[in-house]
Parts: structure tokens; sequence; C-alpha cells
């Protein structure tokens, strides 16, 4: 599988795990973003060992992260990514998504997807489209489905 080890200025790019820092990515995901706050730590720990993770470290310390949930083959869900407040508009994010979407193998995928809130116009850079036919789409939730039910007997 191909991996990322790139110098961005003074950042390293990459997607070797054993330099993910998942304390300083759960504390991010579960205080600052808008999708995953109070998650537990070993949801995240768990998402990491089992997606493709892009890390951005500054001086050996995690300033960005991005992964993409996949099976390496047909499809991937670009999930998680961020920048820290005080390391945005340097073009980070960017590299980051190029870097992600220029390995072969991903190259290779039928489809890639992903929700965002409010950066549409950044992904839309890179080809991603509001998705086609969306009442084809559907998603269950099996913590809070199951949650209910058991509150209801």
């Amino acid at each position: 599988m191909q991996q990322i080890n790139h110098k961005y200025n003074d950042y390293l790019i990459t997607s070797d795990k054993a330099k993910a820092d998942i304390v300083a990515i759960h504390k991010w995901l579960s205080k600052e973003s808008y999708w995953k706050k109070d998650i537990a730590f070993d949801v995240i720990k768990g998402a990491v060992e089992n997606s493709f993770c892009i890390n951005i470290l500054f001086n050996e310390e995690q300033v960005g992260f991005g992964r993409l949930i996949t099976d390496y083959t047909t499809f991937a869900y670009l999930a998680d990514v961020y920048i820290v407040e005080e390391h945005r508009k340097k073009g980070l994010s960017k590299v980051m998504i190029e870097l992600m979407l220029g390995l072969d193998w991903v190259k290779a995928l039928r489809k890639i997807m992903l929700a965002t809130l409010d950066a549409q116009a950044l992904y839309a850079q890179y080809g991603f489209i509001p998705i086609n036919n969306p009442e084809r789409f559907m998603e269950f939730s099996p913590v809070t489905t199951f949650d209910n039910d058991q509150n209801n007997m």
C-alpha cells in the first residue's frame, strides 16, 4: 500500500500511523469539531487504527488530520479532516487532499464520499459534487436505534 511522507514548508504530512498522536486527535475532535463532540477516546483510537490516516505534524506536534474509511479497492469515505486554528490558511488542507487523492490506489476507487457543513468550496476544487440521486441514500444508526429499543422495553 502506498504511503505518504511529504515535507511541506516546516510541516510533515505523513500516513505513518506510528506518528499519529491519538490523544491530540481525540482532544481536537471531541472538543473542537462540530461532528464528534464528546466522542469517547476508544472510538477515535479504533477509527484511526481501522482507516487510512493522514497526519500533519509541526515540530512533531499533531496540527492536522484526515482519514479515509475504505476497503482500499472500490470505495472510501473522507472523514475527520481538520487543521488546528493557528495553522490554518497555509494551504495544509489543500496539500493533504491533493496527496490523498493522488495515491494510485485512491485514483482507482469507484467512489469517494464525504459530508461537510461548511467546506463545500474546498472539496469542489477537487471534483467533489453534491450526491446524485440523494433519495437513494439511507442511513442507520445502530447505537441510537438499539438504545431507544432498550429504553422502550
